[in-house]
């Protein structure tokens, strides 16, 4: 992999989400090699992943190059390439370009999305998890809106301009209020020959509320919010097939669409080469301890979504977003310093910030710990924090832009089929 030889230790850290970048900021330049390697060579800002798939923001707003966050740290390599297997014994993983060893090893690999086992909706549906995939389902809804407008029928212009979401956590209901915004203002300006009231977004949620990770305040703002901007919520509803036009659900509800959007749940996305126990069946997560060692391991971490770290508090582990993963990475560097010198490691304790979900313009929940909010206020306040969070400057200004944009013409500036989607 040509990576130099050095007599520092090297620590190889698998993954640049925010587990993984907030690691590598950690061991700038201290007397360490490291080593990141990713399947992709930019970090992928997933809480906006739904406004590039609904037209509001390009990929370049919410991507950025690893290599620029590494650029100043002379003895920090990146590599492009997917770890394929660990061999724990070698203090050695194997990759897609070559073999590496490693003194300390952190796997930031994060997750995937879950499908449940059903291999009909797996092939049929789109899940939003990476840009391409974003990308692929905004060409999807532009060519469903271009199809419409010559459809022959009224029930098939009805099958592409009917849009079901599945699951109505955080990413569901913040695309389904987007997608629902792009109805509202956008369809009856561009779209003269087409009736915005034969277009219809589903939501539908297995649990008996939307945003189940939230308040029960945060969940009936939420809706009443969708309900506002004419989102139709479905609750207690399963999707059991989708062929790619038909959606048969665990009730009577059944609908004809040319677009389902998978957004039901993840599952993570571990290595192979440890030992079976060290993950966790059904969830895919490492178990590590209160210092994010693998179990087993003393050299091997695991950070963020991949991790499962129990606690009194979290006895299924942390939520799987992205504050306990920049917080875990933070002292994972912390800690790795302290182990070469010898010294006490430092438990994880998770600090809550809250959490947040935005339905659209002027509308957003958020629950924080002796607070829970809706409306403009909580509407400001995530952009606000979303703003700060984003990776470099260009992207918070790029954003920014965006948004003011949007918001004084009512307009989603990135309506452009530039990868046409064919299923």
């Amino acid at each position: 992999m040509n990576i130099p030889q050095s007599n520092l230790p090297r620590v190889v850290i698998v993954g640049g989400g925010f587990a993984g970048i907030n690691l590598v900021k950690r061991l700038a330049n201290k007397n360490l090699q490291v080593v990141l390697i990713d399947k992709r060579n930019y970090h992928t800002f997933q809480p906006l992943l739904y406004q590039v798939s609904s037209s509001g923001l390009e990929p370049d707003s919410i991507a950025y190059p690893l290599r620029k966050i590494i650029k100043k740290h002379k003895t920090t390599f990146f590599r492009l390439a997917e770890v394929e297997q660990i061999l724990p014994d070698k203090n050695e993983i194997i990759t897609s370009i070559g073999h590496l060893t490693y003194d300390y090893l952190v796997i930031a690999t994060g997750t995937k999305t879950n499908y449940f086992g059903n291999k009909a909706i797996e092939s049929s549906s789109m899940p939003m998890k990476t840009v391409p995939q974003a990308l692929d389902i905004r060409s999807l809804i532009l060519q469903n809106f271009e199809k419409a407008a010559i459809a022959d029928s009224k029930e098939e212009r009805e099958a592409f301009l009917n849009f079901v979401i599945v699951g109505a956590g955080p990413t569901g209901v913040e695309l389904a209020g987007a997608i629902a915004e792009l109805k509202n203002n956008i369809l009856p300006r561009d779209y003269h020959d087409l009736n915005p009231d034969d277009m219809h977004i589903h939501l539908l949620e297995g649990a008996d509320r939307v945003l189940p990770p939230m308040s029960k305040h945060a969940s009936k703002k939420a809706a009443k919010f969708l309900n506002k901007l004419g989102v139709k919520v479905h609750c207690n509803t399963f999707v059991k097939h989708y062929d790619g036009l038909t959606v048969t659900t665990n009730s009577d509800l059944t609908m004809e669409s040319e677009t389902l959007i998978w957004a039901a749940g993840v599952t993570g996305a571990p290595v192979q080469g440890l030992k079976a126990d060290a993950v966790i069946a059904g969830a895919n997560r490492y178990k590590v301890n209160q210092f994010n060692q693998v179990e087993d391991y003393a050299n091997i971490f695991a950070v963020g979504d991949i991790a499962l770290m129990t606690s009194e508090e979290y006895p299924k582990g942390h939520p799987q977003v992205a504050q306990p993963a920049i917080q875990q990475g933070e002292l994972l560097g912390k800690n790795i310093l302290r182990l070469i010198e010898n010294k006490p490691l430092k438990p994880f304790v998770y600090k809550d910030k809250g959490s947040m979900a935005t339905i659209g313009r002027n509308k957003a929940v958020v629950d924080l710990k002796h607070y829970k909010f809706g409306g403009f206020f909580a509407w400001f306040i995530w952009m606000f924090v979303h703003l700060m969070s984003l990776v470099g400057f260009r992207n918070r200004v790029i954003v920014l832009f965006n948004w003011t944009y949007n918001y004084i013409n009512f307009d989603k500036a990135a309506r452009l089929i530039i990868r046409p989607f064919k299923k």
